[in-house]
């Protein structure tokens, strides 16, 4: 018997997959969300839902509500796109659209799956007259801006009792494993411009001080934990004259390690490198905190419930054109690639050695569930939500296998057929768990009973200091 959940979802298939298109062919970087963002906005108040715009005073964050009383169950959405990667969609080869922002990283696919879950939760509630409240939660600026961050630490999910989300990828499985916590700051140089070759003794270059600190960081990489990564991109090489002392430059780091107190400590080891190199170039330094976010706590009763809903939601068979396009895509990947797919399924929370992929290029089956205490070697800001409320994430197939994330692969498929398919399953998979934390009180009272036993022993600290307002910068990592 078809779940009234696949029905809803089934019957309204349509809409969810134009508003995906919209999102994808209006791809804005973080905290510029502002088509994509009032676009959802409007979608979720035409569904019925009550639209809070402006949630944590973010121009670009919104939080939909529909019912009243407990359980609350929340969606996380999230609409962001990566700067330079405009690519035309249901290509083979690099095709850029001339926009410099593309779907990179398939939020397009993401936001709407997450809505279109709420929907489906939403329905169910309608139908059979239940008490409880939905929320969706649009989020914004993930790439590089850690939005949700910023929200927890102005209280915007303040009341909710569970939460779900879920990303595109070439897997369907948990997301089960921990993450990185990250920082992400500006350091800024200011010296005196001069005549490169007239009176360089009277200059003092930033952009020595810049890539002296860089030399210095590089050398600091052998002195921390194997675990952290250092990246880092210079913003402002000071101009594109060589005959000019450059009197201004600027290099953005993000720091990530398992722990956010790793990531503290090494932030103010990276801080007296920079330091030291003001010093040697005698000009004057600038740092400013730009964001961070904290590593993902799984809740595993939640997310042995989500899993059981995945199965339940089960998975189409790829046709023949999805896995033709699938292989021009997969002929496109370097040796390197091709040889480590199986290293990105796993760190999405896929459990196996692949043998079921054998002669295939994409995924026809969900992958079994096992708790892991591994660390994805990324950072969400997910993680945050992690901390205030019991949270719990699934990945659905939505790309050929081997398909990195944040790459012109991922975005060509953004919106393909099979794409599509899978933002469903995983729609249906978080609406089916919604209905079991609002119908099923043990279940809940579970889930509850596991995040209490955690924050007895964790209090949280957001990572973002009270002060660090949100900035908006077209670069970002995740």
């Amino acid at each position: 018997m078809t779940s009234p959940v696949k029905t809803y979802l089934s019957e309204n298939r349509q809409t969810f997959e134009k508003i995906s298109e919209y999102i994808y062919h209006h791809p804005e970087t973080r905290f510029e969300e502002y088509d994509s963002a009032e676009f959802l906005a409007v979608e979720c108040e035409k569904a019925g839902f009550q639209v809070e715009r402006n949630a944590g005073n973010i121009e670009t964050a919104f939080v939909a509500s529909y019912g009243s009383g407990s359980p609350v169950i929340g969606f996380l959405g999230e609409f962001d796109a990566l700067s330079g990667l405009g690519q035309e969609p249901g290509k083979s080869s690099p095709e850029p659209t001339g926009k410099n922002a593309g779907h990179g990283c398939g939020h397009n696919l993401l936001g709407t799956g997450a809505f279109a879950a709420a929907c489906a939760a939403k329905n169910y509630l309608e139908e059979n007259n239940l008490p409880g409240t939905i929320k969706f939660f649009g989020c914004p600026g993930k790439e590089g801006g850690s939005g949700k961050t910023f929200m927890v630490r102005e209280g915007v999910f303040d009341g909710v009792d569970a939460a779900l989300t879920w990303h595109p990828s070439p897997a369907n499985s948990i997301m089960s494993l921990s993450s990185l916590a990250n920082y992400q700051v500006f350091f800024r140089f200011k010296g005196l411009s001069s005549h490169a070759a007239n009176s360089p003794h009277l200059g003092r270059s930033a952009l020595d001080a810049v890539e002296l600190m860089n030399i210095g960081v590089n050398y600091l990489r052998e002195h921390v934990i194997p675990e952290a990564r250092i990246h880092y991109a210079v913003t402002n090489t000071g101009g594109i004259s060589p005959n000019v002392v450059q009197a201004d430059a600027e290099v953005l780091y993000l720091i990530r390690s398992p722990k956010v107190k790793q990531v503290d400590d090494i932030y103010k080891r990276v801080c007296k490198i920079a330091e030291g190199a003001a010093l040697m170039t005698e000009t004057e330094l600038t740092i400013e905190f730009d964001k961070a976010c904290s590593n993902y706590i799984p809740n595993r009763s939640l997310e042995r419930i989500l899993h059981e809903s995945l199965l339940e939601a089960g998975i189409e068979k790829p046709d023949e054109q999805e896995e033709a396009y699938a292989k021009q895509l997969w002929d496109t990947l370097s040796e390197g690639e091709k040889e480590s797919y199986i290293d990105i399924l796993k760190g999405f929370g896929y459990i196996g050695d692949g043998s079921e992929f054998a002669g295939k290029y994409l995924a026809d089956t969900i992958s079994p569930y096992e708790p892991s205490g591994g660390v994805l070697s990324g950072s969400t800001d997910v993680s945050d939500v992690s901390w205030v409320i019991p949270t719990a994430q699934l990945t659905a197939s939505t790309s050929a296998l081997g398909t990195p994330l944040h790459t012109w692969q991922m975005t060509a498929q953004g919106i393909s057929s099979y794409a599509h398919k899978g933002m469903m399953r995983a729609a249906e998979a978080m609406a089916l768990t919604a209905i079991r934390m609002l119908t099923e009180k043990e279940e809940l009272e579970k889930v509850l009973q596991e995040f209490a036993l955690f924050r007895d022993g964790n209090p949280y600290t957001c990572p973002i200091p009270e002060g660090v307002n949100l900035s908006k910068l077209s670069e970002g990592s995740s």
